[in-house]
This record gives C-alpha cells, sequence and structure tokens, in this order.
C-alpha cells in the first residue's frame, strides 16, 4: 500500500501545483506542503523545485514518480484480483476525467452511473471544458484521462475512438428558414449563431465548410456563445440558424420546439474520443474505465 504521504507527492506531481493538488485532493495547501516535506526530510533531499508560482521535479523527484507510478499500477492490480478472490474487499479509488461539454452533459452521465454502480468505491471528479481546453488540461496533467471530440490531433497524445455522432442545423419552431431547401453557400447570407473558439462541434463545421470553400469568417455570425445549452437557448428564441449535436436537441427535435434544416450538401459527423498522454494508456483505473464505457455503448449501439 503507498503511503498517505506518497499518494499526495503523485497528486502534486502529476499536477505540478500544490495549489491543484490540494483542490483535488480536497485537503489545505499548507497540509500537502507538510506531507512533501516530510517526503523530503525522509529521502533526504528536495523533490520540487519551486519557481515562483510554478513547481518543477528535481532528478530526485522524477526518480520518485517514476517508481511510484509503477507501484501505483501494481497496487491496483493487487486490489483487483483481491476484489475478485474475495468480494468484501474493495479498497477506495480515485478518478479525475474530463470531458467536453457536450459529452458532459448528454453521453457520459449514463455510464458513469453504471459505472460507479460496479465500483462503488470510487471516487470520480468529472471536469467539464470545451475540447481544446480538456486536451490542454491532459498536456499539463490536470487529468489522466479525457473524452473530446472534432478537433485536430496531436502526436504525444493516444486517441482511442467511442462513439460517432452528427451535428445537425436548427431553427426555432417559428422560424421559417425550417421550410427552405438550403446549400452550404446559401450559408453566406444567413444569420447563425456559433459556439466559441475551441469547440469540439465548431471545429467540425470549420473542416467542412472548408471543404465547400468558405470560411467561418465568411458568415454572418450574429453571435457566439460559450456551451451547447446557451447556444441552444439562444437559438430557441432568435432567428438564427445554429449548429448543434443531435445528442444535445433529440428532446427539442422530438417535442417541435426545434427543427432541423437540411443542408444538402454539408454533413457534419464527429467523432468522440478517448485521450491519453502517450504512455499512460494502461494505467489504472483508467484503462478498465476505457473498457467499461467502450462495452455499455456497443451494447446500446
Amino acid at each position: 500500500m503507498l503511503s498517505h504521504p506518497h499518494e499526495i507527492f503523485l497528486e502534486v506531481a502529476r499536477q505540478l501545483s500544490f495549489t491543484k493538488a490540494s483542490q483535488t485532493l480536497f485537503l489545505s495547501q499548507s497540509a500537502v506542503s507538510k506531507q512533501v516535506k516530510a517526503l523530503e526530510e525522509h529521502y533526504k533531499t528536495g523533490l520540487f523545485e519551486r519557481l515562483g508560482n510554478s513547481v518543477v521535479l528535481t532528478p530526485a523527484g522524477e526518480l520518485l514518480y517514476r517508481k511510484l507510478l509503477v507501484a501505483k499500477q501494481l497496487q491496483h492490480e493487487l486490489h483487483q484480483e483481491f476484489s475478485a478472490l474475495s468480494p468484501t474487499f474493495s479498497p477506495q479509488v480515485r478518478m479525475v476525467i474530463g470531458a467536453s461539454t457536450t459529452i458532459s452533459l448528454y453521453v457520459i452521465p449514463p455510464v458513469l452511473s453504471a459505472y460507479l454502480q460496479q465500483y462503488p468505491n470510487t471516487q470520480l471528479t468529472l471536469k467539464n471544458r470545451n475540447s481544446e481546453n480538456i486536451l490542454k488540461a491532459l498536456l499539463e496533467h490536470e487529468i489522466d484521462l479525457g473524452i473530446i471530440e472534432g478537433i485536430h490531433k496531436v502526436s504525444n497524445v493516444t486517441y482511442t475512438p467511442l462513439l460517432t455522432d452528427e451535428v445537425v442545423a436548427v431553427c426555432s419552431a417559428r422560424n421559417p428558414l425550417h421550410q427552405q431547401a438550403l446549400v452550404a453557400h446559401d450559408l453566406l447570407r444567413l444569420p447563425v449563431a456559433l459556439r466559441e473558439t475551441g469547440s469540439g462541434t465548431l471545429a467540425v463545421l470549420e473542416e467542412a465548410l472548408a471543404e465547400k470553400n468558405i470560411k467561418l469568417t465568411d458568415l454572418p455570425v450574429k453571435v457566439r456563445l460559450g456551451g451547447t445549452e446557451a447556444l441552444k437557448n439562444f437559438v430557441r428564441v432568435d432567428t438564427c440558424l445554429a449548429f448543434l449535436p443531435r445528442q444535445a436537441v433529440m428532446k427539442e427535435l422530438a417535442s417541435g420546439e426545434l427543427v432541423e434544416v437540411p443542408i444538402h450538401d454539408l454533413h457534419l459527423v464527429r467523432h468522440f474520443d478517448f485521450v491519453q498522454r502517450k504512455g499512460t494508456e494502461n494505467n489504472m483505473p483508467y484503462k478498465s474505465f476505457v473498457q467499461f464505457t467502450r462495452r455499455h455503448y456497443s451494447k446500446v449501439e
């Protein structure tokens, strides 16, 4: 079993921040600092170098971090095997996951519920941001697993497919637009409401328009809104056309509150992917969560 000070050191080393580690662990920053200092006294060497408001690992800290990651993995495997032998053995596991807005609101809640029912001693934190910021959080070690959509891939990240989804053009049921037959170039004359920069939904639209030699800057954009719900609520009461994930507007389309507007030469499909830093794909419990989630949605489909 890893000691409490070692668990705290792991979190500080993962995030390279005493402040963020204390927030994740629900401890005061002074308590986190005290435990790290105790380890430094134990090992007779510094584990972090303080650089203003940030910290970096010393060579000794990097060594300890690498070894503790291996120990953490072995500990999790041991716990899993003991749980199979003894159903009453169920140690607490902590997970921090990040997901883009659409996924957090409409895709992942059912699987989180099912996962926590099967693994009730899991303490799970879900961070909700747009896809670009989830990827940034992953690369900055704020999270160890993310689920994102429709943005350009980077070389030091592993992408594991989860689902595909469609982005559709919608408008208010009171808007006469839904009675028209549209093509992509019609968007050059129609007021549109869009998501903010960094949104996976926006990235998919931008990529599809580029194939038609249309830039986002060519569109008469009336407003940009941060978040799916904000955009959905705006288009309900306005005359704009908006592009939203089908997953996000299924209820409104079924009730007739929003209406899908077909754009015959514009088909917007995007992929939801798990993202992990390369080399961490087999780390538990995240590996088991990825497998569980993929099995869950394969049954749904």
